[in-house]
């Protein structure tokens, strides 16, 4: 159990060193270190990620970082989106899951690999239709429900090329959209999962959560001595190796699926 409490760690601080993308790492960990089922591992990592954004957020909110017209626009339609993609969820096997949380991995890598463009802290880029920010925000909210990530490594971009926020406002409102988000899906997956007989380990959440969290802080003060660009190709490129691997790990469950129903395990 070690490796898992290890990977708990990591994610925290690969949140406080990027801000956006350690919760990609949850649902492999969750799976492949701790050997929770899939289902189980995406609700479960809803609640690691929405505690470590939520305590994430406050020093943006008491800094007044934080802009509530965006989590207006993009975070409501994203809460819907997210319970959408929970309910969703239910016609899809653990499998498919995770080969869509591959998927998503994967773009994540891309999406940082690809130079950030400069932002100028108090200039604001041109504003697009709210009905874009929405639809934006649906869409996010959708993929979270469906596989259980926060999505800031897509709700950032948005924020600042389709609401037109500077980078530090952006991050702040993201972790309190990824939060409402979060929770939202979790609550939903709880009901999903009691109708399956199946129920939340509640104390490994609670010490993902708080591992998450020390490991946030850790990583935001290692992260004023390093370099940013390093730091995502890096991790863009263990997010690359990570998607292959889930890939190939479940296109064969995919392509020749076990004769016997899957056994759903109940904590």
């Amino acid at each position: 159990m070690i490796f898992a409490w290890i990977g708990a760690a990591l994610i925290g601080l690969s949140l406080g060193l990027l801000g956006s993308g350690g919760s990609i790492l949850t649902v492999p960990v969750l799976v492949y270190l701790v050997g929770e089922p899939e289902k189980l591992a995406i609700a479960e990592s809803l609640a690691i990620v929405g505690g470590i954004s939520l305590i994430g957020a406050i020093p943006y909110a008491l800094k007044r970082q934080i802009d509530w017209r965006s989590v207006l626009w993009f975070g409501l339609p994203g809460v819907v989106g997210t319970f959408l993609g929970a309910a969703l969820s239910v016609s899809l096997s653990g499998v498919v899951q995770l080969l869509l949380f591959a998927v998503v991995m994967l773009l994540a890598a891309i999406m940082m690999f690809r130079p950030a463009n400069a932002q100028p802290e108090g200039q604001l880029t041109h504003h697009r239709s709210l009905l874009k920010i929405g639809a934006e925000g649906l869409g996010v909210g959708v993929l979270t429900g469906l596989v259980g990530v926060g999505g800031g490594f897509l709700i950032i971009p948005a924020l600042v090329l389709l609401g037109g926020l500077p980078m530090g406002l952006a991050v702040g409102t993201s972790l309190l959209i990824i939060a409402a988000k979060s929770f939202v899906g979790f609550a939903k997956y709880v009901n999903v999962l009691a109708e399956q007989n199946v129920s939340m380990n509640w104390t490994l959440i609670l010490m993902f959560t708080v591992i998450g969290i020390l490991g946030s802080f850790l990583g935001a003060r290692l992260g004023k001595n390093l370099s940013n660009d390093s730091l995502k190709k890096g991790f863009a490129g263990f997010l690359v190796v990570m998607g292959v691997y889930v890939l190939a790990t479940n296109v064969p469950k995919v392509l020749n699926p076990p004769p016997a129903a899957e056994v759903q395990v109940q904590h």
